[in-house]
């Protein structure tokens, strides 16, 4: 079964949350705070964290970058701030997705799926790996390695990436990559993908403002030179 860490000080809607998880065989834990959340996530392991922002004793960013200082785990923040720079922070901290209030629950639950799905082995075992200038990609083992260390990437870095190094030489468009990562819903949200490949340079790149491997043609995609 699927475990969910909801992190909401809401009691009416983690009550709509946990019973609409639990009727759809999700196994659920809950805190009200974000101390509270990393000392669950640590304990219970989930497969998912939905995350508000607006806690009563930490900012939700905080709790992001608390727990990416030790797990991968796909975060979905549910929060009501909709500025375009609040979500950019937060995925920029390691969020993967960022749903705002309110919402459909159908479309919650699509995004549950589709982020834990990015976490499961692919089947078929793939065993090919692609080697760049400083770094190397393992595509059966998930494993990115640069100059002889592991790279820690989000599940959602790393979906990107494996799509990019599955196109290498080749435009991979601005639609396709977003219909490919997030869904067909985010077609439009650019600035993800901006704020994406941004953290795949930091840490793939030897010289992220002047890129070697990973190209923007404007207005058009991205391409990854290996």
């Amino acid at each position: 079964m699927t475990r969910v860490l909801v992190v909401d000080d809401e009691p009416q809607m983690v009550r709509a949350l946990e019973l609409n998880l639990k009727a759809r065989d999700y196994e659920v834990d809950v805190a009200a705070d974000g101390a509270t959340a990393l000392e669950l996530a640590a304990a219970r392991k989930p497969d998912v964290v939905l995350l508000d922002l607006g806690l009563p004793d930490m900012d939700g960013v905080e709790v992001i970058e608390g727990l990416r200082k030790w797990t991968q785990i796909p975060i979905i923040v549910l929060s009501a701030r909709q500025a375009s720079p609040e979500k950019v922070q937060a995925l920029d901290a390691g969020a993967d997705d960022y749903i705002t209030k309110p919402f459909g629950m159908d479309e919650l639950l699509a995004r549950i799926r589709v982020a834990v799905r990015r976490t499961e082995p692919a089947a078929g075992g793939y065993d090919s790996m692609i080697v760049a200038a400083g770094f190397t990609v393992d595509l059966a083992a998930k494993k990115v390695n640069r100059d002889g260390r592991d790279i820690r990437l989000t599940p959602t870095e790393w979906h990107l990436l494996e799509v990019l190094v599955r196109n290498a030489g080749t435009l991979v468009g601005q639609t396709q990559l977003l219909q490919e990562v997030w869904g067909p819903a985010y077609r439009k949200e650019t600035n993800y993908l901006r704020v994406y490949l941004a953290q795949l340079r930091r840490k793939l790149e030897q010289d992220p403002s002047r890129p070697r491997h990973f190209i923007t043609e404007a207005g058009m995609g991205y391409r990854f030179e290996p």
